[in-house]
């Protein structure tokens, strides 16, 4: 039976990389079907096949590399690791998580969990609009919001500007109780909890109160320069053709945009064109201009979104292969 030995330099994290119950290796184990085990100062992976104990040696490897940077393990990581693995691509896996973006404010380091995460960062930090698409739970919102927050700390821009299209699910926004704060605010309430998150409660109403944060609908965008600001356009999925280019044009001097959007969850009307779509080929050769696009694998909510995702995907690529 094909087997792989590991010497790791410090034994004593194999403790951390094996979880508690060793609950890492079993899901390493069910992954590339090996039987890993400590032996005296080694670690062993044993199987039926040489590429699965490869695979698992691999996985294992990293893993060490990340303990040893000071990361704590978790299983949404291990799963990450065996799925590029599966597929030859672990090599893509960088030090992604050494940069701490931010300090959330309970005391938390906010780091990139996956590679398409760092990618998502480094092209904030470089560009003067990212366009960040992909599916729900990667991330994509609460990136955007700690870069606007770190931005905002570190005086790079005097105020954070959040924005969402409030396109309407069956229920006019007429008929909802209350004033006009009241009737948009479940629309932004993504945005709110972010922030709250981040910020810490007593930061953000200050800073709320003084004009330093911005939450509006994307309609109240229209006729204004958007100076010395990071604007945050979320949901752009459901923004028009018309809106979007609407919105772009308001990005003034000194000014960061971010837009982030799921096209696979368009809202609009049938007879309303998403301005998502059309933007990925009109903008994509502009210089300043990025546009990151994570996948299933940069889902960072518990392991089943990510397996929703990918089910929903085979079922609709096997409905538009039916229509062809």
């Amino acid at each position: 039976m094909p087997q792989r030995i590991i010497n790791p330099d410090n034994i004593q994290r194999a403790q951390e990389v094996f979880g508690e119950k060793d609950t890492n290796v079993s899901l390493i184990e069910d992954a590339f079907m090996v039987k890993i085990y400590l032996r005296d100062q080694e670690i062993v992976i044993g199987g039926d096949k040489e590429e699965n104990c490869i695979n698992a040696e691999n996985v294992l490897l990293k893993l060490f590399e990340m303990v040893s940077k000071g990361e704590i393990i978790s299983r949404q990581m291990v799963g990450y690791f065996t799925d590029l693995a599966a597929e030859g691509n672990l090599q893509v896996v960088r030090t992604y998580s050494a940069d701490v973006i931010c300090m959330t404010s309970k005391g938390r380091q906010l780091k990139a969990k996956t590679t398409g995460q760092k990618d998502y960062i480094t092209a904030m930090k470089n560009n003067t609009i990212t366009f960040g698409i992909g599916p729900a739970g990667t991330g994509k919102t609460y990136l955007a919001v700690a870069a606007a927050v770190t931005a905002f700390k570190n005086h790079e821009v005097s105020r954070i500007i959040l924005t969402r299209p409030a396109v309407e699910a069956g229920e006019s926004l007429g008929f909802l109780p209350g004033d006009l704060q009241n009737k948009v605010d479940p629309y932004l309430r993504p945005l709110y909890d972010a922030l709250y998150d981040i910020m810490g409660m007593e930061s953000y109403m200050r800073n709320l109160e003084r004009g330093a944060i911005e939450i509006a609908p994307l309609a109240y965008m229209r006729g204004r320069t958007l100076d010395d600001s990071f604007i945050i356009l979320d949901e752009a999925q459901n923004s028009t053709y018309e809106q979007l280019k609407m919105f772009l044009t308001r990005i003034g001097q000194g000014s960061k945009a971010v837009i982030t959007g799921d096209i696979t969850q368009i809202d609009l009307p049938q007879n309303k064109k998403s301005g998502l779509k059309a933007v990925t080929h009109i903008l994509k050769d502009i210089e300043d201009i990025a546009f990151v696009n994570l996948t299933e694998k940069d889902v960072v909510r518990h392991r089943l979104v990510q397996k929703i995702i990918n089910a929903y995907q085979k079922y609709e690529d096997r409905k538009n292969g039916s229509k062809l």
